[in-house]
């Protein structure tokens, strides 16, 4: 019976731990080219995503990440680090100002 309770245990466990973690979100990010495309997603994964691919033209970022690894904050405040604002972060204007000239963008209303 106690051997059963440890086999059920881990089973509950392993299956719980796979279910509700994978989380797939949309976000804008402002940027302006080719180049802010590669290191708003290279930001966007060494924060933890899995996968995320920004849209030039329309600045939405779309992340696939595990919710027990990182979560949207996280992500946003790597994307910031490097100069670019997110719909919930503002980039300090240091990082903004580092950007090459070609990935200067209109910033947010919000920039600090």
């Amino acid at each position: 019976m106690k051997s059963l309770s440890i086999v059920l245990f881990f089973a509950f466990a392993f299956s719980n731990s796979s279910f509700a973690q994978n989380q797939n979100d949309t976000i804008k990010v402002w940027g302006s080219c080719g180049m802010c495309k590669g290191k708003i997603e290279k930001a966007a994964k060494s924060a933890g995503a899995k996968s995320a691919t920004w849209d030039v033209e329309s600045h939405m970022l779309v992340l696939s990440y595990k919710s027990d690894k990182t979560n949207l904050k996280q992500i946003q405040e790597s994307i910031a680090k490097v100069g670019y604002d997110t719909q919930d972060v503002t980039a300090e204007n240091a990082a903004y100002d580092a950007l090459h000239g070609c990935c200067k963008y209109d910033r947010k209303a919000a920039a600090n």
